[in-house]
């Protein structure tokens, strides 16, 4: 049982609490003090004894109020750190001051197949000097590449102070670094779509297009409204990014934005990560249970992004909350109530679903009640350009490398190119060249895109994708084998195998092939 009390803050006070406490011989899991409260984790602690308790509390002087809590403060901003480690798809530890780790998110986890807390980063990785190397430099490295379990990955290392902030350059005490690994294909993700460093709202979504600027102007009027909103778009256009936009502007913005991707969960993970489960709910539930992201987000907002993947038994389960705001946590059976804005997106055809029979009507309605279209990519005009200058800052900034610019001679294929992929796809396409490109001029070549050859071509003089995809490879090959006249040469800088190249080079009759 945990127990909440509060008080007139007085020298001594807190010592009388804890001697009633330690006289009824109760056990303590823990105890967290935060003047003028007190509260305690109280396991044994029955309710004839808490009757009793709560009479001797009271009889104290300042004490003014005893009750029962569901969770400590600090059990539930760990709960809130672990939610959203959880939610992170990219793997994620810290380590100790010596290379010890001391956290690891499940990405990381599920990439060792193991829980490795406690372990040394020697261990982890494939590099035996990099937890030195780590350590000698602070945990201030430039971006660079690591193996673990024979899997090429892109560490960024961030230095922790003993105070728990970023340590800067200062005197702050060194207590370890925060790791975050990402591979290589995903690493645009990481410049944060359409975000700028410091921006907050709908300054954060780069763009003047004329599509972005009706997306902001109804984004805005909308975002001031308590009611569940729609996000649709294509993946990769930034629905998530309109999403936070939104809660930076309503009235629940100083209170957590938590999200859930319902595509990425099982159906009973998912569960039990929006809706929390009860004590003893199934084999290896913690104690007391857990509070899900309802509870983990009252008087803020949830995010559910893939809500068309969102299988039938929670659909039916979201739209009793949705209803009154009321549910129950896996295996539990007391009702609980929370305020909560829904936020929910997806890719998908939510309508034709509902008319499949794949997607209950009455949720589509229930969510539908606001909605917003984000345009893709390749709608926007010249906000490809800009995007794509901002990436290549970014890249060059996290990276640590020279600034380095586009070639106008890119521009053509920049903005011909569909990008299926869109503002996603277009932010790792940026990376890789800033990360590959020796130059600070970065010409066509470097950009890796299967769209760029066939960029000026009319849709009806494309006679398959094959073709197009030919195409482009063999005009790519032609182009890099002027200034890599070999086979092992242009292997090495499209980072492929020599053999794949050596029989490209053949297929497409190119000279010089070794």
């Amino acid at each position: 049982m945990r127990i909440h009390v509060t008080f007139i803050d007085r020298v001594g006070i807190t010592q009388e609490v804890l001697a009633l406490l330690g006289g009824r011989n109760l056990n303590l899991d823990a105890v967290e003090m935060i003047p003028p409260n007190v509260y305690i984790d109280a396991p044994t602690l029955s309710p004839g004894v808490l009757e009793e308790l709560r009479d001797a509390l009271l009889r104290l002087q300042g004490v003014q109020d005893v009750h029962v809590v569901d969770i400590l403060p600090g059990q539930r901003r760990r709960l809130q750190l672990d939610a959203l480690l959880a939610a992170m798809a990219d793997p994620v530890l810290a380590v100790d001051g010596s290379g010890h780790v001391l956290l690891a998110n499940p990405a990381l986890i599920a990439l060792c197949g193991r829980e490795p807390a406690g372990e040394p980063l020697a261990a982890l990785f494939d590099d035996p000097t990099l937890q030195r190397t780590l350590i000698e430099h602070g945990f201030r490295l430039p971006m660079r590449e690591v193996s673990l379990k024979g899997q090429a990955l892109l560490l960024d290392a961030m230095p922790i102070s003993e105070t728990g902030e970023k340590a800067g350059e200062g005197n702050q005490p060194l207590a370890g670094g925060l790791l975050t690994l990402y591979v290589p294909n995903r690493i645009g993700e990481r410049l944060a779509a359409l975000h700028h460093d410091h921006a907050e709202g709908f300054d954060s979504l780069l763009g003047d297009s004329p599509p972005v600027r009706t997306l902001k102007a109804r984004a805005q009027r909308i975002a001031t409204l308590d009611a569940p909103l729609l996000i649709q778009g294509e993946t990769g256009t930034g629905k998530e990014l309109v999403a936070r936009a939104c809660h930076a502007l309503s009235p629940r913005r100083n209170a957590p934005f938590l999200a859930l991707n319902c595509a990425a969960l099982p159906e009973n993970l998912a569960e039990s990560e929006l809706f929390g489960y009860a004590p003893g709910a199934f084999t290896g539930a913690q104690r007391g249970g857990k509070p899900g992201l309802l509870e983990l987000a009252n008087q803020g907002t949830v995010f559910l992004d893939e809500i068309g993947e969102m299988s039938p038994y929670l659909q039916a389960k979201l739209l009793r909350f949705l209803s009154d705001g009321s549910f129950r946590r896996v295996g539990g059976d007391r009702e609980m109530k929370v305020d909560v804005r829904i936020l929910s997106a997806t890719h998908r055809d939510l309508e034709r679903m509902v008319g499949e029979g794949s997607f209950r009507e009455d949720l589509f309605y229930r969510l539908n009640v606001l909605n917003l279209e984000v345009p893709p990519l390749r709608e926007r005009g010249q906000d490809i350009l800009l995007l794509a200058r901002f990436f290549m800052q970014q890249a060059c900034t996290q990276i640590q490398r020279p600034p380095c610019r586009l070639a106008p001679g890119t521009y053509p294929a920049l903005l011909g190119n569909r990008w299926p992929g869109n503002v996603r796809q277009l932010q790792n396409v940026i990376f890789r060249a800033a990360a590959i490109c020796e130059n600070p001029l970065v010409e066509i070549g470097d950009l890796d895109i299967a769209g760029t050859a066939i960029a000026h071509q009319a849709d009806g003089e494309v006679g398959s994708l094959e073709e197009a995809v030919e195409g482009f490879e063999k005009e790519l090959l032609a182009k890099l084998y002027r200034s890599y006249p070999s086979s092992r040469q242009l292997a090495a800088r499209l980072q492929t195998s020599h053999s794949a190249i050596a029989n490209r080079l053949r297929k497409y009759g190119i000279p010089g092939k070794s």
